[in-house]
């Protein structure tokens, strides 16, 4: 094994959290930085062309093309899980979607940690803080930060009839879902500059670049951490068919993700002792929550045929509307080209029981079977539905000590009789909406699930049969109060036992957030950086 050299800090990931940690931690000119990413550069154009998500999940260039395994709560299949592969992260190849999630999400987070620099009044300046919001300055959002925010550059017809017909089924109506209640239905924000994603590598990481404290390295898949007795010392990692080791003066930060965070630990001997010695990895640090608390959301989709109305299934299908989609782009940087997965978004209750909003809708003028088939040719909108609050629990696990193998990846959706119920009740509000006065004009007819679909039990067997990931894991190295069995992270996402680690990405989270998970992430990152930075400060007087 070859020594790569000694940094201050090693950054593992470089993804939403691991460009925002890059970016703080090298603004300190005494401290060198070094950032290890498994994919490439972020220089592929369907990664700046907003709708180029379609050609970026599933592709080995950006993504890692996980599956689940075989989930009995989705009748037994298997589904793509999407995690970026490519500086930014997720945030190269997401939906753009600007959302913080509720105020009682963060609330609930100070509660369980102990700590109440987690809560929404605290919190809300590390979001204010590196925004740039279209909107202006004010007490909800920020002006000048990195992390642009825009309105969408497209307009449909029909989603804005959908939004009527909510109102008409008693959802008011938002201009802002970020403002720590989201209840409403709007139009979604995204993160998007001048019809052009911004991910955190463009954001964060990139004005970063020249500095000479700071390293980045691509194409490095970690094996393991460095340890000597409960420190940290450094990261084993494998580049151009070689092994190297990067030893770290002060500390290693995991900034992995969901997958990739926990599985590091593991074969790194931090973990369940149990799955450890099942694959003949020592146990150094017997750390039982390594990998549980998995929680994703769920969305589950309803497609309404329509008539006498565009969307993007006829447009797409023809050569002129395909013509017409480019040119506009080209000229103006608008238009379907710019259209991030959801345009309309509404926050509802799926019960008046509910205290603030759980299900989140993702609407599209588009409809098609599953995401890579192509559109439909009939003209149709998509309704997809999350629950926000799942109460089912999954988990995380490697397969092997080899990091070239896909983990084990177990979300166990609709484990639970609560998230089948919400997943019924989510259908039977949109069918709520859909026979309300403002659509009547465009004959909506139920293609998916079928309008013959009405028990529970059938309206849960169609949610096992099309539920698909919003892509939204969290949760699997959770922050907690060192006295719980569970928790991998303090409220310093230091972990617990060990000296010189901390995980800052949203495996953290101990819930999820309700809403979009990638600007939390963000946020995440900022807090970490500012704690991180406190603490070596702290440690000179």
């Amino acid at each position: 094994m070859k020594n790569y050299g000694t940094f201050d800090y090693i950054v593992v990931g470089g993804g939403t959290a691991g460009c925002v940690l890059a970016n703080r931690l090298s603004q300190d000119a005494e401290v060198s930085v070094l950032l290890l990413e498994a994919g490439g550069k972020d220089d592929w154009i369907w990664f700046h062309i907003p709708m180029g998500y379609l050609y970026s999940i599933g592709n080995p260039r950006a993504d890692w093309c996980y599956k689940t395994e075989p989930e009995p709560g989705l009748n037994g299949r298997a589904i793509p899980y999407a995690r970026g592969r490519v500086l930014g992260g997720s945030s190269s190849i997401n939906a753009m979607i600007y959302m913080r999630g509720q105020s009682r999400d963060y609330d609930a987070w100070a509660a369980l940690c102990g700590d109440q620099s987690w809560s929404w009044n605290n919190v809300l300046p590390l979001f204010k803080g590196c925004e740039d919001y279209w909107g202006g300055a004010d007490e909800a959002h920020g002006v000048g930060g990195e992390w642009r925010v825009e309105q969408q550059r497209v307009h449909w017809d029909i989603l804005d009839r959908f939004a009527e017909a909510a109102s008409q089924a008693g959802i008011s109506q938002t201009t802002d879902f970020n403002r720590g209640d989201n209840e409403g239905v709007g139009n979604s924000e995204v993160n998007q500059r001048r019809g052009l994603r911004w991910s955190t590598s463009k954001a964060f990481l990139r004005p970063a670049l020249a500095r000479p404290n700071l390293q980045v390295l691509t194409g490095t898949l970690i094996d393991r951490l460095g340890l000597e007795g409960k420190r940290v010392t450094g990261v084993e990692f494998e580049l151009g068919g070689e092994r190297f080791f990067a030893a770290c003066r002060i500390e290693t930060v995991l900034s992995a993700g969901a997958v990739g965070s926990p599985t590091i630990l593991q074969r790194s001997g931090i973990g369940p002792g149990s799955l450890l010695a099942a694959h003949g990895i020592p146990v150094v640090h017997d750390l039982p929550g390594v990998g549980g608390n998995l929680q994703d959301h769920l969305q589950v989709r309803t497609i309404f045929k329509v008539s006498g109305i565009k969307t993007l299934n006829q447009i797409n299908h023809s050569w002129l509307g395909r013509a017409g989609m480019a040119i506009e782009y080209a000229l103006f940087r608008s238009g379907p080209l710019t259209m991030a997965p959801c345009q309309l978004g509404i926050f509802a209750r799926s019960d008046p029981e509910q205290a603030t909003p759980n299900l989140e809708y993702h609407m599209q003028a588009l409809s098609l079977d599953k995401f890579g088939s192509p559109l439909h040719r009939f003209p149709a909108f998509t309704a997809s539905v999350c629950n926000l609050r799942p109460t089912s629990r999954g988990h995380v696990a490697i397969r092997s000590r080899e990091a070239k193998e896909a983990p084990r990846i177990a979300p166990s959706y609709l484990s639970t009789d609560a998230d089948r119920k919400v997943a019924a009740q989510a259908f039977r509000l949109t069918r709520h909406i859909a026979s309300m006065p403002a659509l009547a004009p465009y004959h909506p007819e139920e293609y998916l699930p079928g309008e013959k679909i009405q028990s529970d039990a059938e309206l849960v067997r169609a949610a096992g049969d099309i539920g698909m990931t919003v892509h939204h894991p969290v949760g699997t190295c959770q922050m907690g109060r060192p006295d719980n069995a569970a928790a991998v992270v303090d409220s310093r996402l230091r972990v617990l036992g060990l000296l010189g680690l901390r995980v800052v990405d949203a495996s953290i989270m101990p819930t999820i957030t309700s809403a979009n998970t990638n600007t939390p992430t963000l946020m995440i990152a900022e807090k970490g950086a500012r704690m991180i930075r406190e603490d070596r400060l702290a440690c000179r007087i």
